[in-house]
């Protein structure tokens, strides 16, 4: 996911309509003060941190109206208001969800894009998710067996592993878009480990990198190429 910005917040409520966008939960649960990390201000490089305090409720309702707050996170009451993906990424990340969920729905799953919440202030937004229709509901996920994170500069998918870990997510997905290199981990335990590139556990399906360049999935006798 791209590096994020992000922001505290406070006084949560925990009547939020969850059917509504995390733009709009977001301006109708905090109430209270908002201070916000700016990853990208003038003057700042993207390995720097600037509080940005009292927040204008127009941002986020301009964020909420315009879609951009779609992939925004709450890490434990701490808003992360991420910026759009870059062309590459969107790329990598929309092939890859189709292939993904052909190969979910031959197993009764399916895949998707929307939030895995843990509670009402703790929530992440994977690039792609894998989950049974018990998983879902009308806020969006409540568990995966998957998730996928297509990497960017800076960001910070590998800190999301422990909220990964709570929400029982069995494997995760790291995709170089660029290289379309692939770091696959399985849950053990309360820990994720790492595992060769080879086969995935969850889905029980071939990887493989190969020159272009490309990430083939082989599912059975169909294969698919990102």
């Amino acid at each position: 996911m791209p590096r994020s910005l992000s922001g505290r917040i406070a006084d949560a409520r925990p009547d939020v309509a969850p059917t509504r966008t995390v733009g709009d939960r977001i301006s109708r649960a905090c109430d209270g003060p908002i201070v916000a990390r700016l990853a990208r201000v003038p003057g700042y490089t993207p390995l720097m941190d600037a509080l940005w305090t009292d927040i204008p409720e127009t941002i986020l309702e301009e964020r909420s109206q315009h879609g951009k707050d779609k992939r925004d996170e709450c890490w434990d009451g701490v808003l992360h208001m991420v910026p759009p993906p870059s062309s590459i990424h969107e790329r990598v990340m929309l092939d890859l969800s189709a292939a993904l969920d052909l190969i979910a729905k031959r197993r009764g799953w399916r895949a998707w894009t929307a939030g895995l919440f843990e509670h009402e202030t703790s929530w992440r937004v994977p690039d792609i998710s894998v989950a049974r229709p018990e998983h879902v509901s009308a806020r969006g996920l409540d568990g995966a067996e998957l998730v996928v994170e297509v990497l960017s500069p800076n960001d910070r998918s590998r800190e999301k592993f422990e909220f990964y870990a709570r929400v029982g997510v069995r494997e995760i997905w790291l995709i170089d878009p660029k290289t379309r290199a692939i770091e696959i981990y399985a849950l053990v335990g309360a820990a994720y480990r790492e595992l060769a590139l080879g086969t995935s556990p969850v889905l029980d399906v071939a990887l493989e990198v190969l020159e272009g360049p490309a990430l083939r999935l082989r599912d059975g006798d169909a294969t698919y190429e990102i």
